[in-house]
C-alpha cells in the first residue's frame, strides 16, 4: 500500500476542499505517487485523475413530501394537535365563517322580494343572536314558517 497522504494533502489545498472529498482514480496510482510538487498535482488535477467529491446536502425531499400531504389536508389527527381548537381556529373566525354566508343570503332573499324588510330584520337580529349554525339552517326555517325560498344558484 503506497503512501499517498501528502498528495492528498496538496491536493485538498489546491482543489479548496477538505482531504476527504479527494478522490483519486484508483487506476493512476502509480502515476500520483510519482507527483511530489504542487505543479505535478495541479496536471494530474487538470488531466481528471485527481478531483474534489461532490459536498454532501441534507434532502429536503421528506420534507417537500410532508408538506404536499399537509396541503391535502393529512397529518392533522390528535397526535399533530399542539393548541387548543379554538388556538387553532379562533371563535371570532368561525363566527365570521358562519354569520357572513347567512347574513349574505338573507340580503339576496330580500333583493329578490322573496322576504319582505320585516322579515329580513327579524331573521337578521335572528342570525346575530346564534339561533341558526348556517345557510341551509336558515333556508329550513323559512320554510317551515311558510316562505318560499328556492335556491336557484
Amino acid at each position: 500500500m503506497m503512501d499517498l497522504r501528502n498528495q492528498r494533502r496538496l491536493a485538498a489545498e489546491l482543489l479548496k476542499c477538505g482531504e476527504n472529498r479527494v478522490w483519486m482514480d484508483p487506476e493512476q496510482l502509480e502515476e500520483i505517487e510519482k507527483a511530489v510538487t504542487r505543479r505535478d498535482i495541479k496536471n494530474l488535477i487538470n488531466q481528471g485523475i485527481i478531483k474534489a467529491k461532490k459536498k454532501k446536502g441534507i434532502s429536503r425531499g421528506r420534507i417537500r413530501k410532508r408538506r404536499l400531504q399537509k396541503s391535502k389536508g393529512r397529518r392533522k389527527g390528535h397526535g399533530s394537535r399542539k393548541g387548543k381548537a379554538t388556538a387553532r381556529l379562533p371563535r371570532k373566525r368561525r363566527w365570521i365563517q358562519t354569520i357572513r354566508p347567512i347574513r349574505a343570503y338573507l340580503r339576496e332573499l330580500r333583493d329578490k322580494g322573496l322576504i319582505s324588510r320585516k322579515v329580513y330584520r327579524l331573521y337578521y337580529r335572528r342570525a346575530k343572536g346564534g339561533q341558526f349554525k348556517s345557510k341551509a339552517h336558515v333556508r329550513l326555517h323559512l320554510e317551515m314558517e311558510g316562505y318560499k325560498v328556492e335556491e336557484n344558484e
